[in-house]
């Protein structure tokens, strides 16, 4: 016999409908997170990325890629459509190899820049330059070296530095007749060396600045025209037996460093610099960007390291050299974009006026708003003048045992 059961209703599935201010208040909380991630795409320059259309520069640089690998850069550079790919070889090297394939090329100077475009000139391929910015040419030393030389009367703290300065002006023609003359950092005999145990330090080597390869950098061929200059009493040779003379009387006070490296600025800020090269010949900018970090992130300068300002000095141009439209593009950009030439100051770079073809004075604000002292350069410091194109890559070749400088081969 079977019991009859109460038929169960079937569940009901209750929909509340919301009301307008329950809705407003679901919207208020879900839509800041969509809108803040808008906001920050557009500030970044990103939010049309994947929309648009992103050239990939194929360059040859010199130390000149310290600007380009910067991940600042290389995020505005992205904002304007442009990736640049970085085939890394020394100034000169960058002139006498084929640039077919590439887009732009930037050596460090100007001569090999002029090398470049007098070659394309001749197979009627015309390049544009580009000048965004300039770097001095600069002896980095350590604190010990420095007072040394202020010792022996070749070096003086510049005005107004304090009791540790970062920057020292060196007399150039003393400096180099400490070299010619075979003098040594150790032995407090005068006949012999300078005495730098007074500082703490031993070092029997001879006293001479080191330089990148001769053969392949701009700043050790800017070095020998600077040379040249003053050993020719402060005047550019200006004929090839002038040239030859000259180059044979400098060779020595260039080749006995030993086997010289690719970038000296990387051995001056390693750990084991001071041992290896107590003097090396880099760019401003390199010295400048270190102090710049080093106050970041420690609070306070890097008072071990200095600069020597030599007495005959020589401004680098470093010319970025288009080879192809989109290189034209890439130059126009880093010579006109206020935040490109922003970024360049913070990396130590002296911005260029264009208005007044002159170096601007944003870079000592910058680094006085940062508590880093400003070097300056005396009024009554020669500029050297380097030898035309020709006579520089004789005595180079002469100096250096270089082989020519034909560019494309």
């Amino acid at each position: 016999m079977s019991v009859d059961r109460p038929m169960q209703e079937e569940p009901r599935l209750t929909v509340i409908r919301p009301t307008r201010r329950r809705l407003l208040r679901t919207l208020a909380v879900a839509l800041p997170v969509p809108l803040i991630g808008l906001v920050l795409l557009m500030a970044s320059g990103n939010l049309l990325l994947p929309l648009q259309r992103v050239v990939t520069i194929e360059a040859k640089m010199a130390s000149k890629r310290d600007f380009f690998q910067d991940p600042e850069v290389e995020r505005l550079l992205m904002k304007h459509g442009f990736r640049v790919h970085i085939t890394n070889m020394g100034s000169r090297e960058i002139a006498v190899q084929d640039v077919e394939g590439y887009d732009v090329v930037f050596p460090s100077g100007q001569p090999a820049a002029d090398l470049i475009t007098r070659e394309r000139a001749r197979a009627n391929h015309p390049a544009l330059t580009y000048r965004p910015f300039v770097s001095p040419i600069v002896l980095a030393t350590y604190r010990q070296y420095a007072e040394t030389l202020v010792d022996a009367g070749v070096a003086e703290a510049q005005p107004g530095s304090g009791d540790r300065p970062l920057y020292y002006r060196l007399t150039m023609d003393r400096f180099l007749n400490l070299t010619s003359e075979g003098k040594r950092w150790s032995d407090p005999d005068p006949d012999i060396g300078i005495g730098i145990e007074r500082h703490g330090v031993r070092n029997s080597n001879k006293i001479l600045a080191q330089t990148s390869d001769i053969c392949e950098s701009n700043s050790a061929g800017t070095y020998l025209g600077l040379v040249a200059f003053v050993e020719n009493d402060n005047d550019a040779p200006d004929d090839t037996r002038t040239a030859d003379r000259i180059a044979q009387r400098i060779k020595p006070l260039l080749v006995e460093q030993g086997l010289p490296s690719s970038e000296r600025a990387e051995t001056y800020l390693s750990v084991d610099g001071q041992s290896l090269a107590p003097i090396s010949v880099i760019y401003e900018h390199q010295f400048l960007a270190h102090q710049i970090q080093y106050k970041a992130d420690e609070g306070r300068t890097d008072d071990d390291r200095v600069l020597l300002y030599p007495s005959t000095r020589f401004v680098t141009e470093p010319q970025l050299v288009a080879l192809t439209k989109d290189g034209a593009r890439l130059g126009e950009l880093i010579r006109d974009d206020p935040e490109l030439q922003h970024r360049a100051m913070e990396l130590g770079f002296r911005g260029r006026d264009a208005r007044r073809d002159a170096t601007s004075d944003q870079l000592a604000e910058f680094l006085t708003d940062r508590g880093i002292p400003v070097p300056v350069t005396s009024s009554d410091d020669t500029r050297a003048v380097l030898p035309r194109l020709a006579l520089l890559e004789r005595m180079i070749q002469r100096v250096g045992g270089c082989p020519p400088a034909e560019a494309g081969e």
